[in-house]
């Protein structure tokens, strides 16, 4: 059965710590969800109802372009070794791109990553906790280097582009006021 809290506790913080994957998810008002795995060691618990995750380079910005029309979003862990655990942050979310004021603040929250183009910032409305019993269990064995690699090898300038080619609007049509 889920429970509800209207704050992460110091239990819940440190599962939070252990874990090595975590999925973010968002809708716009009309259109496609957006339901993403993320990991690379990203993910800060920033105080009892704030939480940020460093967003890195990826094939579109979906996250962004909702964030900007509504705020809605969930991000979700779950154990895939131990205790079954899945948790589950409800909240409003925002996007804060090296430009804006909060960046500088946040930003040495995270270890530097290639492709690194926003962070996102979750401001806790609830969290739940539910069994997770009918979730598989895996063994982590490690990060993909894949995207830290491509991101090395297309280089500040080559990021941009690729920006500016792919990430200013969602599948949808939505702006996601990407960084260029």
């Amino acid at each position: 059965m889920a429970k509800f809290y209207p704050e992460l506790s110091d239990a819940l913080q440190q599962f939070i710590e252990k874990q090595h994957i975590f999925f973010t998810a968002t809708a716009p008002i009309a259109g496609r969800i957006n339901l993403s795995p993320k990991g690379i060691n990203s993910f800060r618990v920033l105080n009892h109802q704030t939480v940020a995750y460093l967003d890195l380079t990826g094939s579109g910005n979906e996250t962004s372009a909702h964030l900007l029309e509504n705020g809605r979003m969930t991000i979700m862990f779950c154990s895939f070794e131990g205790k079954p655990v899945i948790l589950r942050l409800y909240g409003t979310g925002f996007v804060i791109r090296p430009c804006d004021e909060k960046w500088d603040a946040l930003y040495p929250c995270f270890e530097s990553v290639p492709g690194a183009r926003q962070i996102v910032l979750l401001q806790i409305e609830s969290v739940s906790t539910s069994c997770g019993s009918g979730v598989p269990l895996y063994e982590f064995v490690g990060d993909r280097e894949t995207l830290i690699n491509w991101a090395e090898k297309k280089g500040k300038a080559g990021l941009e582009k690729y920006w500016k080619d792919n990430n200013q609007v969602s599948i949808d049509g939505l702006p996601s006021h990407s960084l260029i």
